[in-house]
């Protein structure tokens, strides 16, 4: 194991521990992958733990993306039309970028300063903590395609 992967561990289990949860090799295996596969889906997760732990069912994957999520150590977006995504970007007001072609999710940050997507027109009485805003278009590699496909069509 080299330095950057041990300082990687090290700080997994911190973050573990700091959320009082036991430290497994599970979940120090999944919050790995999470970090290495920012918006990784469930199979990704499962494939990268098992670089590591061959042998993990994808029980225990899935449990442990379930406490990790629940303490707020992994966050789950989920786009519209699309299964669950996960990340390892956390405690910040950022949104993200998807693909309608091929589900690319790019982060974006919120503008800097106050977020003023946290300030809807009513609120209804309820205390906002959090905004999530997708945006939803072409990433530039299928904008160029597309856009070719178009030029070819009218040949």
């Amino acid at each position: 194991m080299n330095g950057t992967n041990h300082g990687h561990v090290e700080e997994a289990t911190a973050a573990l521990r700091q959320s009082s949860l036991r430290v497994t090799k599970q979940r120090v295996a999944v919050l790995e992958a999470v970090r290495d596969h920012p918006h990784a889906d469930t199979d990704t997760v499962i494939r990268s733990v098992r670089e590591s732990l061959p042998a993990v069912s994808h029980q225990a994957v899935y449990d442990s993306l379930h406490t990790l999520t629940e303490v707020g150590l992994v966050r789950c977006i989920q786009p519209s039309g699309s299964v669950a995504r996960y990340e390892r970007r956390i405690g910040d007001n950022h949104h993200h970028l998807v693909c309608r072609s091929c589900s690319l999710i790019v982060d974006v940050d919120c503008t800097i300063g106050q977020a003023p997507c946290l300030t809807p027109s009513h609120d209804a009485g309820f205390l906002i903590e959090q905004a999530e805003v997708t945006f939803w278009g072409l990433c530039p590699d299928c904008a160029v395609s597309g856009a070719a496909e178009i030029e070819a069509s009218r040949l």
